[in-house]
């Protein structure tokens, strides 16, 4: 390769066009075994832009190849707690699942015969089979107009009638069946907690039919995915002790701790359906962790909690599961997509099955992240992955540092990953620099640090996007005055209170960002109808304080709006009421909306659309002449 030539930053040339990060948008997710059989069989789910945000369930067959269990128009996608998850059972070959269209339960033989086994209306996600009983458990949520969801846990019967198995809390999760299908456990909470704040573990049995009995947790304890050993033992990861997420022994006497660590061995449940540990048949237990914003692989010894870590090319993983002697997990890393993954606990031989992208990457191309910790407001530290601007084709121009873009997780109760981000590579490729914000509030770093927020969101989480952006000016990293900010859901909360509370970013991109907080509470879903009150708290005048709204006066620089018309989670009334606001004061304005979106958008053309808007918008905001043949882009008040 010849000499590297010298050009504005943002103009750079690259292969990583937006037509490429929507075509390495696969999601995999939603691992299971089918045991019924001599021989287990893999299953997962991969969510496909290319077929408008299809969930298309795919299985191992038994010549090692990925093959379609269900073919269009069905898809797997639950709207329980509106994210879902868990869409799917399966069984020796028959497979159950939630379709998208209409939420309800449909049956697929293992000839291919697809027949609905329940009536459209409530939504279903977590599903389990009990082969004993030919029935499902699942967590069901119905919505009767002007009430609040009711949320239970329910028996399904093979001829789609549903009863109510148990209810009176406000949520449930993880239903889970034990290996003798005698005990059904379940995880539930009550507003205002979400489930990272506390909840609890009950069972029933199902032979006697009893009364519903506690097992464990409470008010100030979050537990995470209970799972019986195959000789029946219950465990379950607690933040009981030092407010690190650590796996326990359910027992008479209570929780036994079997990890003692600073890190994380559980998730914030979004979604339903995680997994970060797992037994195999003999009951050695395996799992997967997080320090220091890195995740990896260890057995753990359970009698004094000792971690054999696995020596794997991954930064990130997900999803573990065991059977027919080998782990199966996600993982990725800076320069490897997420990628289904087996390792053979005989040999220790690592395999791939599947990887969420076909591109080959060039890793000369690629920006590999630098893990931050930085001090910012208050005398905290804040944690972040700084991308360096990689191009081999360019350099910017002499004296001159790179524009910045500073990405803001959603949430806010998430976390940025190492995985390889096409859509973070498309940015840097281009001539921009990415600071990736773990702010306060984030998990992976213990319950201390994921409450940092409560009562400071839209204040706490400012502050470390601004402190990062100081902190890389300082070093000469990057171009003060070029700094813009883009976030999705909460992530655009956090960009609009940036553009009006701090003067660092010269333009902003909400993705289904939240404006008003009153309004949000008046048409927001359940799941998070009351997180409001641990982030900020009920005052309404303290919730119009920190509602970008009303603060519409401070922003002096251009916003771009990305809607989804369909969004439920963030109504679309919250990015049109402040464009409005905006394009009045003679702010310049850019909305774009997506009419068949919900809340993240899945279709390529979509996908596609919404990254060309932003690079153009930066384009005519940061004053340069981007390689790429963009649509046009309507920005109204433009100068």
């Amino acid at each position: 390769m010849g000499l590297s030539k010298q050009a504005e930053h943002g103009s750079w040339a690259s292969p990583i066009t937006a037509q490429a990060v929507a075509g390495a948008a696969v999601k995999l997710g939603d691992l299971k075994w089918d045991r019924a059989n001599s021989r287990p069989h893999l299953y997962w789910l991969e969510g496909r832009p290319a077929e408008a945000g299809r969930t298309a369930i795919v299985r191992l067959n038994s010549q090692g190849e990925p093959e379609d269990c269900l073919q269009a128009p069905w898809s797997a996608r639950s709207s329980v707690h509106e994210y879902g998850g868990a869409a799917f059972t399966v069984h020796a070959g028959e497979i159950w699942f939630v379709n998208a269209e209409d939420q309800a339960i449909y049956h697929r033989s293992p000839e291919g015969d697809t027949t609905r086994l329940t009536e459209p209306g409530p939504s279903f996600a977590d599903l389990q089979y009990d082969a004993a009983r030919g029935c499902l458990y699942a967590v069901s949520e119905t919505h009767d107009d002007g009430d609040e969801a009711h949320v239970s846990i329910v028996h399904v019967d093979q001829a789609g009638e549903v009863t109510e198995l148990v209810t009176g809390r406000d949520f449930y999760a993880s239903p889970r069946l034990s290996p003798d299908g005698r005990q059904l456990v379940w995880l539930c909470w009550n507003h205002p907690n979400m489930p990272w704040d506390g909840c609890e573990l009950w069972a029933m049995d199902l032979h006697t039919q009893s009364e519903p009995y506690y097992l464990a947790g409470g008010e100030q304890e979050s537990l995470f995915q209970p799972q019986f050993t195959p000789d029946g033992r219950l465990y379950i990861v607690s933040d009981r002790h030092d407010g690190w997420w650590n796996i326990h022994r359910v027992s008479d006497q209570g929780l036994q701790a079997i990890t003692h660590e600073q890190a994380e061995f559980g998730l914030p449940q979004w979604v339903f359906g995680q997994s970060t540990y797992a037994f195999d048949a003999e009951n050695q237990l395996y799992s997967l962790f997080t320090r220091d914003g890195l995740w990896q692989l260890a057995r753990v010894d359970q009698d004094n909690g000792e971690l054999a870590i696995y020596d794997l090319p991954f930064t990130h993983l997900d999803q573990l599961h065991c059977a027919d002697g080998q782990l199966v997990f996600l993982g990725g890393s800076a320069t490897q997509a997420l990628t289904l993954c087996s390792l053979s606990l005989a040999g220790q031989s690592l395999k791939t099955i599947r990887c969420a992208s076909t591109l080959e990457w060039d890793e000369s191309r690629l920006s590999t992240p630098q893990a931050l910790d930085y001090p910012t407001g208050d005398g905290e530290l804040a944690h972040a992955l700084f991308y360096p601007p990689v191009n081999p084709e360019y350099t910017g121009p002499e004296n001159q540092r790179p524009p910045l873009l500073i990405k803001c997780h959603g949430g806010p109760t998430g976390a940025t990953t190492t995985t390889l981000d096409p859509r973070i590579q498309f940015w840097t490729s281009r001539g921009f620099a990415v600071l990736d914000v773990n702010y306060r509030g984030s998990t992976g770093y213990g319950r201390a640090y994921r409450q940092k927020l409560y009562g400071e969101w839209g204040i706490a989480d400012v502050q470390d996007c601004e402190y990062g952006a100081h902190y890389l000016a300082e070093r000469g990293l990057i171009n003060a005055n070029k700094v813009v900010i883009t976030g999705s859901s909460a992530g655009g909360y956090t960009v609009l209170c940036v553009l009006c509370f701090s003067d660092i970013a010269a333009a902003g991109t909400s993705y289904y960002g939240i404006a008003d907080l009153q309004r949000l509470l008046a048409s927001t879903h359940k799941f998070e109808s009351r997180y409001l009150g641990r982030l900020i708290g009920e005052d309404p005048a303290l919730l119009q304080q920190r509602s970008p709204l009303y603060h519409a006066e401070n922003v002096t620089c251009p916003v771009l709006f990305l809607q989804g018309l369909k969004d439920k989670v963030v109504p679309p009334d919250q990015a049109t009421a402040m464009a409005d606001v905006l394009r009045e004061r003679g702010v310049p304005v850019a909305y774009v909306s997506f009419p068949e979106e919900r809340h993240g958008f899945k279709a390529a053309e979509n996908i596609v659309r919404a990254l060309e808007s932003e690079l153009a918008f930066y384009a005519r905001v940061l004053g340069f002449s981007p390689a790429d043949s963009l649509p046009s882009l309507q920005i109204d008040n433009d100068p």
